[in-house]
């Protein structure tokens, strides 16, 4: 079975709760939803234009982070785990129409489009088939010979890249990246929400958000995903 759209979950601890969803409120350009579940501890981004694909989680334990609920078919939610520890679940069918990349005020284009898997490489290759199976997305070889990334179908808002890391250093985990026309303006506007930059690379900018949580601007554009 096809995976039909994806939602990525902010996963962010109480403490740090209203910062975060106020910081990626700020960065994509949404409303946050009223809250629901038993503890009020789910929320969605509401994007101006386009369905939602990004969603708030508090969590009692634990540091930030971000998982991926598959959508396909008729079916019960299940909490499972990718071979290399990664949480997701899968989820009743959904679909929708992708938003466009927001414009803002210094003129850059921006948009959340792609979730990153970080691997050690002991796990990176039975991770790239899992996913490739869990999907039944095409598997590419990416600009870097440490990258991998399933090619999504247009209208599904999230692409996966699959990053093999130097070292061993625990389970597999996930962060969101930004696609940007110009990833300076991009980050300084950032800064301005309340990001910490942690590092800067030849086509991407390692940031953290205010919940400690480490994601990515890059230089991609984000009308195709394309470097």
């Amino acid at each position: 079975m096809t995976t039909a759209w994806i939602t990525a979950f902010v996963d962010v601890p109480a403490s740090r709760q209203a910062a975060a969803a106020a910081f990626w409120c700020g960065v994509t350009g949404s409303t946050l939803s009223s809250t629901r579940g038993a503890d009020g501890e789910f929320a969605t981004f509401l994007p101006p234009d386009g369905d939602p694909y990004l969603r708030f989680q508090r969590i009692g334990a634990g540091p930030a982070g971000v998982h991926l609920d598959l959508h396909e078919g008729d079916r019960d939610l299940e909490v499972l785990r990718s071979p290399g520890g990664l949480p997701y679940c899968l989820n009743e069918g959904e679909s929708g129409v992708r938003p466009l990349p927001r414009i803002w005020a210094g003129g850059q284009a921006s948009l959340v489009d792609q979730v990153c898997l970080d691997v050690p490489p002991s796990a990176y290759d039975a991770e790239c088939a899992f996913w490739a199976d869990a999907t039944g997305w095409e598997l590419h070889e990416g600009s870097r010979p440490e990258f991998r990334f399933l090619a999504r179908p247009d209208e599904v808002p999230l692409r996966i890249l699959l990053q093999r890391l130097d070292e061993e250093n625990g389970p597999v985990r996930a962060h969101l990246d930004l696609a940007t026309t110009d990833r300076a303006a991009e980050t300084d506007r950032h800064r301005g929400l309340g990001a910490r930059v942690e590092a800067t690379r030849q086509h991407w900018t390692v940031l953290r958000d205010p919940s400690g949580a480490t994601y990515c601007i890059t230089d991609r554009d984000p009308y195709t995903g394309v470097l």
